[in-house]
């Protein structure tokens, strides 16, 4: 199974997260001209660690893929260092994905409740918790998926709560809720989305016409 599908969710929630804060950096032209000097140091700061943030986020980032011991170490430490920071989260999924490349379901489980824990947003929560319940499907865990699945998802999120329900219906041996979970996943959009979601529907539909 892909546990990281639709890797453009990520983007998007980024994206959205700092659309929706990046006006407070102007709030400060509201107030008096005194408190307004204060806020600008304020303001002044707050970017500053921000950027620091991004900066180290991105070194952690680059050294993935070549060095991958000093990736996990450096980033354990970010988080843990920058807990107040949106690049935690970020960092949190990193791990998550790292730890998934090597089938290290345990590792990845434990960064993806992070992740949860220390999201900005509610669509970067959504990303963690839909892959938390992938890597549970992968360690067999149904109930903890379903579970998982069960929580508060955005709306844009439907299709793939919907059709990852499907998988965990599936690999649990319940075929009629699994067509059913990958219809509803169909009927949100998910077929363009995921083109391997008709290829789930027809394999369900060839297996319950053999039963028959």
């Amino acid at each position: 199974m892909e546990i990281y599908q639709s890797e453009e969710q990520q983007v998007e929630a980024i994206k959205t997260f700092w659309k929706e804060n990046g006006n407070s950096i102007i709030a400060g032209l509201v107030i008096g001209l005194g408190g307004f000097l204060g806020y600008n140091y304020y303001q002044d700061s707050k970017i500053e660690a921000m950027e620091s943030a991004s900066s180290q986020y991105q070194q952690n980032i680059e050294v993935m893929t070549t060095d991958g011991e000093t990736f996990r170490t450096s980033s354990q430490s970010f988080i843990n260092d920058n807990k107040d920071s949106s690049y935690a989260a970020f960092s949190a999924l990193a791990l998550a994905k790292d730890a998934a490349s090597h089938s290290d379901w345990k590792e990845a489980e434990k960064q993806l409740a992070s992740a949860i824990e220390l999201a900005p947003s509610d669509e970067v929560k959504a990303i963690a918790q839909l892959r938390l319940a992938r890597v549970q499907i992968q360690q067999e865990n149904i109930d903890g998926a379903l579970a998982t699945l069960g929580k508060s998802f955005p709306e844009k999120f439907q299709a793939s709560v919907a059709q990852t329900k499907g998988d965990a219906y599936l690999l649990k041996g319940d075929k009629e809720q699994a067509r059913s979970a990958y219809q509803a996943a169909a009927d949100a959009g998910g077929l363009e989305i995921s083109p391997q979601l008709q290829l789930k529907l027809d394999d369900l539909a060839v297996a319950v016409n053999l039963a028959d």
